[in-house]
């Protein structure tokens, strides 16, 4: 099962966002559709449908995110949708095994008047307290970037928990070196659809803060 995009964003004045999957087996299949949260928002904000629907080979199905909140979004939200393509069932005594494939997608709830940012990473504000470094999100946006960055001039490795910060979330960093003299950080960022861009420096703010 092939999504036709690489992130789902279901602005909030739109109620729901929609995306089209393609089943490019040779054959039938079931399409089953999940929204999962991730560990650090549990909150139902949304629902899909069909959440399951038999698929023909080649054909492609239209899927449907429909917004549940009942209060207004105040900062964007996070969530996944998984694709899992279930292969008709083989004739009875066939030898032969059905293999499942999942395509696991980020989708981002935008806030009614909220202006998009596409380089939400510039508001991340950066501070080491002796050997600490964290990462500050006190933006309203979802940032993506790859986890490992590095410590500059001296090129010190270090390693975020994961690739993305929520809205006022503070992440704490992993150094593989000592931190004294890094005035800088350097930063994989990627765009709200994934897409890796140039790397990013920003300051390094002293003290707790």
């Amino acid at each position: 099962m092939q999504p036709e995009t690489t992130v789902v964003v279901l602005y909030e004045e739109a109620g729901e966002a929609t995306l089209n999957v393609k089943n490019t087996d040779a054959g039938p299949a079931l399409l089953h559709s999940v929204v999962e949260n991730v560990p650090e928002d549990q909150a139902p904000l949304l629902i899909v449908t069909p959440p399951i629907t038999r698929v023909e080979a080649g054909d492609t199905q239209l899927v449907r995110f429909i917004g549940t909140s009942t209060e207004p979004l105040k900062t964007q939200r996070l969530k996944r949708v998984s694709f899992e393509g279930i292969p008709q069932a083989r004739a009875a005594g066939a030898a032969t095994i059905g293999i499942t494939l999942r395509q696991n997608l980020p989708l981002i709830l935008h806030p009614r008047g909220l202006p998009w940012h596409h380089t939400p990473w510039e508001l991340l504000v950066w501070r080491r307290a002796g050997e600490q470094l964290t990462v500050h999100n006190d933006s309203a946006y979802v940032v993506r970037l790859a986890p490992d960055v590095r410590l500059l001039p001296q090129g010190v490795p270090a390693t975020l928990p994961r690739a993305y910060l929520l809205p006022g979330e503070t992440l704490t960093a992993k150094a593989d070196g000592p931190m004294a003299g890094s005035v800088t950080v350097e930063i994989q960022p990627a765009t709200v659809y994934g897409f890796s861009v140039d790397s990013y420096q920003a300051p390094i703010t002293q003290g707790e803060g």
